[in-house]
């Protein structure tokens, strides 16, 4: 199935102790690259969650977000720390004796502090607990977001590879009339100038030319690659890496198609084929 990189999901929950609410981006990474932001209480989940993203996903750049608004008629969900707000004051004190004008101490900034406010213990095991059901919930909206858009994604790059078999395809039965147009005006011209060349040399020459010219093996690899392409789509497993490889691909073919046209039609169908891939190329960095 075909995922897109680029999703968001939010899902939140009120209990008893405040609310919970989690915010998860995610963005087009070459790599799997997951952050999680989670107030100090909820420390003890980054391991198992970063375990979690890890197992469902291959590639992309996940931004986790939780946050806790404590119940306003909660006062014993949250407790101080205090021998660390003591040590914190101690240390204080001591560096504003070394300082000319000390500053007042902000109670904010010491509540702020990692490790100074926290849940009480009751609370901390029930809260996590919800958290990390929570958490589920928005993986699996993100996820369900990430498939939406890898449906709409897959529709096109179809679009696009059927485009190309039909312009290849297209070449392919005109190539036998314009090599055979193009070798007939490279005899009138020699007609026109006059040129006594001997008939087995300008035959000699006109078949080396054809074979500079030829585009068969070109054309058969973009068929290679398109039938890859679709396999690659219709697959289970992350293909975003894969399909990356095969737009290089096809884009080498794109170009040496160009350098051996030899009429408007067959420039035409080269630059015909570039577009495609690059309107392709675009979309498969939002693959997974």
């Amino acid at each position: 199935m075909v995922y897109s990189m680029t999703a968001f999901s939010r899902c939140e929950l009120s209990t008893d102790q405040g609310n919970l609410a989690w915010e998860i981006r995610s963005v087009n990474h070459r790599y799997l690259e997951p952050t999680l932001r989670l107030p100090e209480a909820f420390r003890a989940l980054e391991g198992p969650l970063r375990e979690r993203l890890r197992k469902e996903f291959a590639r992309g750049k996940l931004e986790c977000t939780l946050r806790f608004n404590p119940a306003a008629d909660n006062a014993t969900s949250l407790q101080v720390n205090q021998p660390l707000v003591d040590e914190l004051l101690r240390a204080a004190r001591r560096i504003s004796q070394q300082i000319d004008s000390p500053v007042t101490i902000n109670p904010l900034e010491v509540l702020g502090w990692p490790g100074v406010l926290g849940v009480s213990q009751q609370d901390d095991g029930q809260l996590s607990t919800q958290a990390r059901s929570l958490f589920e919930d928005a993986l699996k909206a993100l996820k369900a977001q990430r498939a939406r858009e890898g449906s709409e994604l897959k529709k096109l790059l179809e679009e696009r590879l059927l485009a190309i078999s039909e312009r290849v395809t297209s070449l392919r039965e005109m190539m036998p009339r314009m090599l055979a147009a193009h070798r007939q005006k490279l005899i009138d011209r020699f007609n026109e100038v006059s040129l006594e060349l001997d008939a087995s040399r300008i035959e000699q020459e006109l078949v080396l030319l054809a074979q500079k010219m030829d585009v068969a093996e070109e054309l058969d690899r973009l068929d290679t690659h398109v039938v890859e392409a679709r396999h690659a789509l219709n697959g289970d497993q992350a293909m975003g890496r894969r399909l990356d490889f095969l737009m290089q691909e096809f884009n080498r073919e794109a170009n040496t198609l160009g350098s051996k046209a030899i009429d408007s039609r067959s420039t035409q169908a080269a630059v015909d084929l570039k577009v495609f891939i690059e309107q392709m190329r675009e979309q498969v960095q939002n693959i997974e």
